[in-house]
């Protein structure tokens, strides 16, 4: 039990005290930041991957710096499936994706449903359909579409847009978030 629980602070409470501080703040990345901030020294993303079985619970970045033999996990776990394609993934969009879960408050992994996307893949999934854009953060790395079976697609699009630190793509019909380090913005029911 660490000192700060056992005089009545809890991480919920710090979480808590955090998020009001950093969503009154102007919208940039450093946002996601305070939110992270409130957590402890470390940072760790969960996620599973239906279309290749694999998981990944890895705590990534430790008392102010990302680790790198991590982010290479990260990387791999989130490259193109359907032909193997690997793109450096952006840690900021890692971030975002862990201050959303933790906002969140839930221990469920994210079920990851694309992370990078090869030109050939981006080509194929245009053709197909029309939401998915020419130039996607997808094809740099900078993107995830991700689902979790215990909150709804408002309520994670809602924590992700509360860390004012990107892009957040509500598919209602599909049901996934769209998260991104990109312009804060956001689009679709």
């Amino acid at each position: 039990m660490t000192k700060a629980s056992s005089e009545g602070l809890t991480r919920r409470a710090l979480l808590g005290a955090f998020a009001a501080t950093t969503v009154v703040a102007a919208p940039t990345y450093a946002n996601a930041f305070g939110f992270l901030r409130g957590a402890g020294d470390i940072r760790r993303i969960k996620m599973y991957s239906g279309r290749t079985g694999e998981s990944i619970d890895m705590v990534y970045w430790i008392e102010g710096k990302y680790i790198p033999d991590a982010l290479k996990e990260i990387t791999l776990f989130m490259r193109d499936w359907r032909n193997n394609k690997v793109m450096n993934i952006d840690s900021r969009t890692v971030d975002i994706m862990t201050a959303a879960h933790r906002l969140m408050d839930v221990n469920e992994p994210y079920m990851l449903l694309s992370g990078y996307r090869s030109p050939e893949t981006n080509s194929m999934l245009r053709s197909r359909s029309s939401g998915v854009a020419k130039n996607s953060l997808h094809l740099r790395g900078q993107a995830a579409d991700l689902r979790l079976q215990s909150r709804s697609v408002n309520q994670m699009a809602k924590a992700a847009a509360a860390c004012h630190a990107g892009g957040v793509g509500r598919y209602s019909k599909s049901d996934f978030v769209h998260m991104d380090c990109g312009a804060v913005r956001s689009w679709g029911r």
